[in-house]
């Protein structure tokens, strides 16, 4: 298939038979290997007694040859057009040898792409509930009461009994731990402040968010992911009902909705397990924890803490139904989307959580506006 030799006082490679995927001895790598090694200056390709060559092959010989044709060639016509095909195809990038630094820029390239495509998808999903938002308005006895009566009692009402636990064992760790510091100093009774300010404002809007995106986002994915494998997706289709306004919208609303009303029972939860705390370690009487709660936590507080949940609950729900959206019909797909959903959502939750505090920082603080 391949010789070499001297003629006239030149040096020359031969090529004969088919020079075809089928007739190509593998693995390809080294046959190009060697050809490339053949390819020296002055040297004479004779590829007239090539018998068939497809593109695979002409491939073969463009990459070997540098991507420049030779000095001397000897071809037939029809091989040549087929070899000027090879010439005219584009670069392949993927043969450009990736360096660590390289690497990490293409990783970091891939992420941000991939990020972009998600908020791009994500504004879409929002702007078609607002379309469905604005068609209900319009047409009331089309609205999904059983769907959302039904999501706002799976991520409502199902979700009492942990949060209130979370929430009354974090107030009383934090309760406990603070004592031993302000007992040392002897501002026992800041322990009031302490408790108030950072269950109602921070800690209860947070951990009711990652409970929710634990426990109700990854449900809404795994939901409509498994619809997609069975393909529900697809029957709605068919029947002309609309995906977003019978499985997304009352997913959100529900959750948008109950969002509040759980961060004001994990704080209610929270307060008291640090009350309770509060009197064990440091003798503090029930009524003057509670006769001092509201004269040093102003009320804004609690309304910033049931806004975060709003939001909380907003974004957790648009999150966890646009990756289940994104689900492909097997179930490797299903677990991956899951698991990306409820570690998207958790993190945009701490980074909404930071813009708040930035934005809200002088509101609901003693002493501030």
């Amino acid at each position: 298939m391949i010789e070499t030799g001297e003629r006239d006082g030149q040096s020359y490679v031969s090529l004969s038979g088919d020079w075809a995927l089928a007739s190509l001895p593998m693995p390809l790598a080294r046959l190009e290997e060697r050809l490339r090694a053949l390819t020296v200056k002055g040297v004479l390709w004779d590829l007239r007694a090539v018998a068939r060559l497809d593109s695979v092959g002409a491939f073969l010989l463009w990459r070997a040859w540098g991507r420049h044709w030779p000095a001397s060639l000897e071809l037939l016509p029809q091989h040549r057009a087929i070899l000027a095909r090879a010439a005219a195809a584009p670069v392949n990038h993927a043969e450009v040898p990736v360096t660590p630094h390289l690497f990490g820029v293409l990783a970091l390239g891939r992420l941000t792409l991939a990020a972009l495509k998600n908020m791009r998808d994500i504004v879409a999903l929002i702007g078609q509930l607002v379309l469905d938002a604005i068609y209900l308005f319009g047409h009331p006895r089309d609205i999904p009461w059983r769907e959302f009566s039904a999501n706002l009692y799976k991520s409502g009402a199902q979700a009492l009994p942990v949060t209130a636990l979370v929430g009354f064992l974090i107030g009383v760790v934090l309760s406990f731990l603070s004592s031993l510091q302000l007992k040392t100093f002897g501002a026992d009774i800041y322990i009031v402040n302490l408790l108030g300010i950072s269950i109602i404002r921070e800690l209860g809007p947070v951990i009711v968010a990652v409970l929710v995106a634990g426990r109700s986002g990854s449900a809404m994915t795994a939901q409509i992911g498994v619809m997609r494998v069975t393909e529900e997706l697809d029957a709605l289709a068919t029947m002309g009902i609309s995906r977003s306004l019978r499985l997304v919208f009352p997913k959100v609303m529900a959750l948008a909705l109950a969002m509040p009303l759980l961060v004001v029972w994990c704080a209610a939860a929270g307060l008291f397990g640090g009350m309770v705390s509060a009197n064990m370690e440091m003798g503090l009487s029930y009524g003057f924890f509670i006769e001092a709660l509201p004269k040093v936590v102003p009320v804004a507080n609690v309304w910033i803490g049931m806004g975060k949940g709003f939001f909380f609950g907003l974004l957790i729900a648009l999150i966890a139904c646009h990756f289940g959206l994104k689900v492909r019909p097997n179930t490797e797909s299903l677990s991956a989307k899951t698991t990306t959903a409820v570690v998207t959502a958790i993190t945009v939750v701490i980074i909404v959580d930071a813009v708040f505090a930035i934005l809200t920082r002088h509101v609901g603080m003693p002493g501030g506006a």
